[in-house]
């Protein structure tokens, strides 16, 4: 499966057109490296680039885009609103698809080792790659900006972790490192600077100190003014946004701007975000003004709204959210970005992949779907006015399914194929038997994971679709059961795929497990369905 690491190096320099294209170009021209977005400010005198690639292409983007900034920035004449101490300033690598954090700690090392050898300039560790708990935090390591660096440098506990301890104008200094995700999200104010840091002082994590923690954990903050747009933001990094969500940043500003009179007027993504903290800022929404909304495209409009992330400029989903940036890259799409006839035909090729685990999914996504098109044609018509509650109920599990369900067509033909790479490995020496044997078992558990989770996924929707067989509209009662068995169907395949995997399975607990787990599951599918149908015969029209 394909590796891809996001980077996300800030250059100082947010003004000079012919610096942020030759810059961007380095990084373009780079192979194996997409460009994804370029964010100058002026104010800031700042520019993120973000763009993805395999673990060794990013450092290869990075590094020639290092080499090009030493020679068109001069940090010796750099002035801006935001904390900065070197040309290329931070250079985090983000874990994105098929990557762990252990791997781009790796790629923060390599990229540090070799930025410090080439330019010879100063590198510090920070994040997940800090060799010391004091460097962890950007802010601690950043303290005193450029200008306290010639000081800084010369005491032994700040010397760098690559490079050597001595100031160079041109240049300062760099961070890099490993982190999760992070998103820089501004809120904008109709105040003053000073203002708009109170607020930040109130929420950052570090607060106002040691003594004065702010409310919002693992988010930076700061206060500033935009003079191009004549306003001041609260600006924050969410390091992470599962830990506190763009929706609870953004509500706390309003909240202390309220106690203080001031008007927030939008805010602003800098970069890219990805796709779940919009969607979860988009599940609050909806929960807090009882909504009902289902399309993705719909609620990625609603957090647009409710946010006001188009107050700025115009935020374009395609082009801002990274898995949407990333898929539209993509030139395989998989099975299911296939045309029906396209995907029949690879079922029905001379290959062993795709085959009864994929078409299981499609049926068990085919089954779902099914159960979301009854809901929705017993819901908002003035003849079942009475049913809207329940099927404001019952609507979302089967939509959310079908998209589940429908990703796993490709999930179960990928983890067939884990098992016959690992079959063509070379056997000739003693190690090279273990190590083939090991990715055999490990790929024989993946194909038998995959079907057990679409059963399990199915065994989930019995209870709302028996709760749908007793109140949806009678005029769809052939498609609620034909759904009903499509999913039973599904389970039936996903019940045959793992027995077939697991008798070629050594580990014997991991055998019983899922051989009793599969076989539970199949007899709930069989029951469920016969009691939906059972329940649809006793209505009548």
């Amino acid at each position: 499966m394909t590796k891809l690491v996001e980077c996300v190096p800030n250059f100082s320099e947010g003004n000079n057109k012919e610096v942020i294209d030759a810059l961007g170009q380095a990084i373009s021209q780079t192979p194996g490296c997409v460009l994804l977005d370029v964010d100058a400010g002026a104010s800031t005198n700042r520019t993120v680039y973000t763009f993805v690639g395999s673990p060794e292409a990013v450092i290869e983007g990075a590094l020639s885009a290092a080499r090009k900034a030493g020679q068109l920035i001069d940090m010796s004449r750099h002035t801006g609103e935001h904390p900065r101490m070197g040309a290329l300033d931070v250079c985090p690598f983000v874990p994105v698809m098929n990557v762990s954090m252990e791997e781009c700690v790796t790629c923060a090392y390599v990229f540090g080792q070799r930025l410090a050898a080439e330019l010879g300039v100063p590198v510090y560790l920070y994040g997940e790659a800090a060799r010391e708990e004091s460097r962890k935090a950007l802010p601690a390591i950043r303290a005193g900006e450029y200008e306290a660096l010639p000081e800084k440098l010369a005491k032994p506990e700040w010397a760098p972790d690559f490079g050597p301890p001595t100031f160079v104008p041109r240049w300062g200094a760099t961070v890099t490192g490993a982190r999760t995700f992070l998103i820089a999200y501004n809120i904008n104010l109709l105040c003053t600077k000073e203002l708009a840091h109170r607020i930040a002082l109130n929420l950052r994590e570090q607060g106002r100190g040691a003594d004065q923690p702010g409310r919002l954990k693992r988010v930076q903050g700061i206060g500033w003014y935009l003079e191009e747009e004549n306003i001041a933001q609260v600006s924050t990094n969410l390091l992470d946004f599962e830990t506190t969500p763009l929706h609870a940043v953004y509500e706390e500003v309003c909240r202390d701007a309220e106690a203080l009179n001031l008007p927030v007027v939008g805010s602003q993504l800098v970069g890219l975000v990805p796709r779940k903290a919009m969607l979860d800022t988009a599940e609050f929404y909806i929960k807090k003004e009882k909504l009902f909304i289902l399309e993705e495209e719909q609620k990625i409009r609603l957090v647009v709204s409710r946010l006001g992330l188009d107050s700025l400029s115009p935020f374009h989903p395609r082009e801002r959210i990274i898995e949407y940036l990333v898929q539209a890259g993509e030139v395989d799409g998989g099975l299911v970005a296939k045309p029906l006839r396209a995907f029949v035909r690879a079922v029905g090729g001379r290959s062993a992949a795709p085959g009864g685990g994929s078409v299981s999914a499609a049926a068990a996504a085919l089954g779902a779907a099914l159960g979301c098109m009854v809901g929705l044609m017993s819901y908002g018509k003035r003849q079942f006015e009475e049913l809207d509650p329940i099927m404001r109920k019952l609507i979302p599990p089967f939509h959310q399914a079908m998209d589940e369900l429908v990703e796993m067509v490709d999930s179960d033909s990928r983890a067939f194929s884990s098992y016959m790479e690992a079959m063509k490995l070379p056997k000739s020496t003693p190690e090279e038997r273990e190590r083939r044997v090991a990715a055999m078992q490990q790929g024989l558990k993946t194909a038998v994971r995959v079907p057990c989770a679409l059963a399990e996924k199915v065994s989930g929707l019995w209870p709302a679709l028996k709760e749908l067989a007793c109140h949806c509209n009678l005029a769809c009662k052939s498609d609620i059961q034909v759904g009903a068995k499509m999913l039973e169907a599904a389970v039936f395949g996903a019940y045959f795929n793992v027995m077939i995997n697991l008798k070629d399975i050594t580990d014997e607990k991991f055998k019983l497990a899922m051989s009793q787990k599969v076989s539970r599951m199949l007899e709930e599918s069989k029951q469920g369905s016969a009691l939906v149908l059972a329940l649809l015969e006793k209505r009548v029209a």
